[in-house]
């Protein structure tokens, strides 16, 4: 299959995908909407369906809702970190989970270094971060150098150690590190130096890590499709035998992509605990690695795609809020969606039938093309 066709399909299957998606979260909506009759239920479905897929935008009058724009916006941002790292990852076949805990580790250490550091300035911040992601880095190297060396499930490892980063750092916090003044269990006040400033000050958060974030999604293309390491990274997920056999050191890059991965998440939790946060006060995991993994299925492992996926994905959750505000349903809908979404893209049996058609239609053109060059060549012979 040629690249446009394959272009095409991709382009078809990720649209079908969502438009099921959607589909049956209406289906889901109108199960539970409040109502005695059909006609009361099918009124707040459409008020449900109007505020998930309007309201973010628009306001009730029909006018552009700006505010609304960048709360989407600033939501973007942490997902765009853990998907391009997921995508990296993802890309070699390590389906390393580890992005969930690793930005809440790299916005812990993050957090440590804004507070503790005697550091001036704006070098503070850019210390913080790039110390969150060594760290994430540092954590993820287990679950990489397992697999590698041992064939142990990278999946497994990362989900395990999702769970010891979250009760390390509610040991650590709750111990030692708490600010006994506040109500809450949270840290100390970031250092005033350390927070990242924002772009709109308007209420809605969004801050300056948007442009960190898409300046590591051009940084993460460049690295997979225009260097040597990227394009190994890309062999050894589509056929690690036969890279092996071609002589690449696949345990290295194995750890490589993995390592990789969790310094992007970690300096995604990094960016978005100073730029959202005045003290850190995470006590569960966030979630943002899991939509990561949603948001780097729907780009195809690509990061270029990463800011297209992690836009849908911010305005449905900005939507499912909305929709929870004025209606009874509850805002988790936007958990079936991602799952849908997840299980359509994962199926390798969805359009199957149609890739296969568009397979045979290339090989025939290709053929057909092959021998009219071959007809006009002898005859150019004679």
């Amino acid at each position: 299959m040629n690249k446009k066709r394959s272009t095409m399909f991709s382009v078809a299957k990720g649209a079908l995908a969502i438009f099921v998606s959607l589909l049956v979260a209406a289906v889901l909506v109108f199960v539970s909407a409040a109502g005695d009759t059909v006609a009361d239920k099918l009124a707040e479905t459409g008020i449900a369906l109007k505020s998930m897929l309007v309201s973010p935008l628009f306001k009730a009058d029909g006018s552009f809702n700006f505010k609304g724009l960048c709360d989407v916006l600033a939501l973007m941002i942490p997902i765009m970190f853990t998907g391009v790292g997921t995508c990296i990852m993802f890309s070699a076949n390590q389906f390393n989970l580890g992005s969930e805990g690793g930005i809440m580790l790299g916005a812990f250490v993050t957090a440590c270094v804004a507070v503790y550091a005697p550091i001036k300035g704006v070098l503070l911040p850019i210390v913080a971060i790039l110390a969150g992601g060594i760290a994430t880095a540092i954590v993820l190297y287990i679950p990489a150098t397992l697999k590698a060396h041992f064939g142990v499930s990278e999946m497994v490892n990362s989900l395990m150690l999702n769970s010891i980063i979250q009760y390390t750092i509610m040991f650590l916090l709750n111990m030692y590190l708490a600010d006994t003044t506040k109500g809450q269990v949270q840290m100390l006040p970031i250092q005033e130096n350390a927070a990242l400033p924002q772009i709109i000050n308007n209420g809605s958060k969004f801050h300056v890590g948007f442009i960190i974030a898409i300046v590591v999604v051009a940084l993460a293309w460049i690295f997979m499709y225009r260097t040597k390491w990227g394009y190994s990274i890309r062999m050894i997920g589509i056929n690690q035998d036969f890279s092996k056999y071609s002589g690449l050191n696949v345990v290295k890059i194995i750890i490589l992509a993995q390592v990789l991965g969790g310094f992007i998440a970690g300096i995604g939790g990094g960016a978005e605990m100073l730029g959202r946060y005045t003290a850190y006060n995470w006590k569960t995991l966030p979630g943002y690695g899991w939509t990561g993994v949603t948001v780097a299925i729907l780009a195809g492992n690509n990061p270029l795609f990463v800011p297209f996926a992690a836009f849908f994905i911010s305005y449905l959750n900005k939507g499912c809020t909305l929709m929870a505000t004025y209606t009874s349903i509850p805002s988790q809908l936007i958990d079936i969606i991602q799952a849908v979404l997840f299980i359509l893209f994962a199926a390798d049996k969805f359009l199957s039938r149609y890739k296969q058609k568009l397979v045979v239609k290339s090989a025939e053109e290709e053929a057909a093309i092959k021998r009219q060059t071959e007809l006009e060549f002898r005859g150019g012979e004679k």
